[in-house]
């Protein structure tokens, strides 16, 4: 039998899965993984291990998963690399485990089978009353002939990429950006502007892949980056930029890119570091960097979702001092 992970931000899983069990009865061959506001993507990548072990069937395995782009979806599908014949849906619902549940009974199914299958049937699950605010069916137009390269001094729009947003979040592209932050900029282009990343495929292709409908995600190099701001054919982008570190942020400063407004979402904590918010930690030369940004000009917010009270970026670089020095003793 195909076994079945339910993971999520918060207790939707475990949810999800109390639910289904009042409707289809207690299933067996069934974990639950929940992020909980208190832990790191590695935390969360340590319980989905955990949780895979408990399985009678290791080799078919079918991960429903609440968010695409969002942390339990980039560690599942970190974590599913190089075992191809597990399975990832996202949009986690009651409908949807009921039906996965269902399909199983049928010892010769597959993770994959399974999978194909439950997508449309969930879907069918998501209803409208009174019923003419149903949509309409969508008709496919035929696709569009593929555009060729934009020639090198061809200036589109005013000739100037929008730097519509910047932030600075070890996590990079995950849940609270790929929904929430990225609805309320409205960016055309998400970009990841990081040396480590862009060398490193298994994070650019998850990364890309983590991107929301409709919002092309780009990972590039520092360099590449300053490349870009001084390139007229990006005149028509929309930009979002992510950071994985302050340092990142000065070096494309400093290379010529002008960015004058940068949220902080979040910086992990390691060895070094103090704990500064429940988000964000920092060591001495975060504080030497960010206080080198700010007599740039640069303007700071630190939060995690739109809807937060920015903490006060001078009380957060006083207390990681205090307590660095304190540390030093």
């Amino acid at each position: 039998m195909v076994g079945i992970v339910l993971a999520s931000h918060g207790e939707l899983a475990a949810g999800v899965r109390q639910t289904s069990s009042m409707v289809f009865g207690d299933q067996e061959n069934v974990a639950v993984v929940s992020l909980e506001p208190s832990m790191g993507p590695d935390d969360f990548r340590a319980n989905l291990e955990k949780a895979v072990a408990t399985l009678e069937d290791q080799e078919q395995v079918l991960f429903l998963v609440d968010l695409w782009g969002g942390t339990p979806f980039n560690q599942t599908t970190a974590f599913a690399k190089g075992h191809d014949t597990w399975a990832i849906v996202t949009g986690l619902s009651l409908p949807m485990v009921i039906e996965a549940f269902s399909a199983r009974f049928d010892p010769s199914k597959t993770a994959h089978e399974i999978a194909a299958h439950i997508v449309g049937e969930a879907r069918k699950g998501v209803r409208v009353l009174p019923e003419e605010l149903e949509p309409a069916p969508e008709v496919k137009a035929a696709p569009a002939a593929k555009a060729g390269a934009i020639a090198p001094g061809t200036v589109l729009g005013d000739g100037k990429i929008d730097i519509a947003a910047v932030r600075i979040d070890t996590r990079l592209l995950h849940g609270q950006v790929a929904t929430a932050w990225t609805k309320q900029i409205a960016p055309n282009r998400i970009i990841v502007v990081s040396d480590g990343v862009a060398h490193d495929e298994l994070r650019k292709t998850m990364i890309e892949q983590a991107a929301p409908p409709g919002v092309p995600a780009n990972v590039v190099p520092i360099s590449k980056m300053v490349e870009v701001a001084k390139d007229p054919r990006f005149g028509a982008t929309k930009a979002f930029l992510l950071f994985e570190t302050p340092q990142d942020l000065l070096r494309c400063i400093e290379g010529g890119v002008d960015i004058k407004k940068v949220n902080i979402g979040s910086m992990a904590h390691s060895v070094g570091k103090v704990v500064v918010t429940n988000a964000i930690a920092m060591g001495e030369d975060d504080v030497k960097t960010l206080e080198e940004l700010k007599a740039k000009g640069v303007e700071f917010e630190a939060r995690k979702v739109p809807s937060d009270s920015s903490e006060d970026i001078d009380a957060m670089l006083r207390k990681a001092k205090a307590e660095l020095a304190e540390q030093a003793k």
